[in-house]
């Protein structure tokens, strides 16, 4: 499948990007046209195909999930496995790829020479041998994996959602401002306690017409970088550390962190709500929340307001789109570009006076917080997951018959 047979809408195909930590795929697909997708044969996957990667990150498994209208198609580096729903629920067998046992089978027949690949694919997987216990216990195993993913894939969804309104209020009294031109009679009226806020006026700026009684000045007055060194021998081995791959693309929600001692050499130590920008490549749009007290890469700025008042209006401009661009504009280097706080403080903004900055914090810290709780909620439940999949999977740990018996 080559580049050109993409298409902006379409059937998605899966490739080894899309494998997350749960049953859900993630990141962006690529698509093809249907009538292409039809002359793929077997490359198409509908609801409850195992799909692998044989080629590039082996050892990861996915599942297709969505109902019968699920359909997607496989890259050029992924196998699928159908299953007998009469034998084998695709969940279990999905939960025993992901236990060690099964990504040791996935692995050992892997070359690990160049990229890493396997040589026969489907022979290989067609051999792994598989503990198949009486179907209403692989059930019944399934379904305790599957609703601690599927809580952890809520809480995702949840957080994604509270962002996106923060953002849209955000954009609404400081991008558009919304409330003046509601209050001119130009759009439908807002909350009276929101319009009592804002004048009915604009004035001229070197950033264009603000609203009346509002200044233009750089993010370095409200904001300062938080430049703490410490070396990671001095701390607690399982000390969080997050490092630019921890972090994830135009997302406030950091959910994945390491530990401190698997790194060396001086780092930044971070409070837990402390703001997160990743300088390297900034065009990567990484910026989060930290959810925990810990250390992070030399490559990630920490921030904070001057004034804690004025914490929600500075995370929304450090991680907007317009500000990703200013500094991206503005980085140095070539193969590897950075920006440095001296140039990110000197992005101009439009201030508000400090009740505005004071209401919209009140209105948006509380989701925020709550994407803080979700987040450490999920990683609560990560851990009993992969705590409770090996020992599912070998036997070690049995299901209730209550729960079996349910099952039936």
């Amino acid at each position: 499948m080559k580049r050109d047979n993409y298409v902006q809408y379409g059937t998605p195909v899966i490739r080894g990007t899309n494998l997350g930590k749960t049953k859900s795929f993630v990141g962006d697909f690529v698509y093809v046209s249907p009538e292409f997708a039809a002359g793929l044969g077997n490359c198409n996957v509908y609801e409850g195909d195992l799909v692998f990667p044989h080629r590039g990150s082996i050892g990861e498994v996915g599942i297709v999930t969505g109902g019968t209208n699920a359909h997607y198609v496989l890259s050029t580096s992924m196998m699928k496995v159908t299953v007998d729903h009469n034998r084998v629920n695709p969940l279990y067998l999905f939960y025993f790829f992901r236990s060690r046992y099964g990504r040791y089978e996935l692995l050992k027949n892997a070359s690990q020479v160049g990229t890493p690949g396997i040589a026969t694919p489907l022979t290989s997987l067609r051999s792994i041998r598989v503990p198949v216990p009486p179907l209403p216990e692989q059930h019944a195993i399934a379904h305790i994996l599957g609703s601690l993913d599927d809580k952890i894939e809520l809480n995702h969804q949840m957080n994604a959602t509270l962002e996106a309104i923060a953002r849209a209020i955000f954009k609404s009294w400081f991008v558009d401002f919304d409330p003046v031109r509601a209050n001119r009679g130009e759009l439908d009226s807002l909350p009276p306690d929101v319009l009592a806020l804002f004048p009915d006026t604009f004035a001229e700026s070197e950033l264009g017409a603000i609203p009346a009684g509002w200044e233009v000045e750089t993010l370095g007055k409200v904001a300062k970088n938080l430049r703490r060194n410490v070396d990671p021998d001095d701390l607690p081995p399982h000390t969080p550390y997050i490092g630019l791959g921890h972090m994830p693309q135009e997302s406030i929600s950091l959910t994945e962190w390491g530990e401190a001692q698997e790194v060396g050499s001086t780092k930044r130590q971070f409070k837990e709500g402390e703001i997160l920008f990743g300088k390297l490549r900034p065009y990567f749009h990484k910026v989060g929340i930290a959810p925990v007290d810990g250390i992070c890469s030399t490559d990630i700025v920490v921030i904070m307001p001057k004034q804690p008042n004025w914490y929600a209006f500075t995370l929304c401009h450090f991680s907007s789109a317009e500000f990703i661009d200013y500094t991206t504009a503005v980085s140095t280097g070539t193969k590897m570009p950075r920006t440095k706080w001296r140039d990110m403080s000197r992005y101009e903004i439009v201030v508000p006076p400090k009740e505005v900055a004071v209401t919209f914090g009140q209105l948006v810290e509380p989701m925020f917080h709550k994407i803080r709780s979700n987040i450490l909620e999920s990683r609560t439940l990560a851990d009993l997951r992969d705590t409770l999949l090996p020992k599912l999977i070998s036997g070690e740990l049995r299901v209730p018959d209550t729960m079996i018996e349910n099952e039936e």
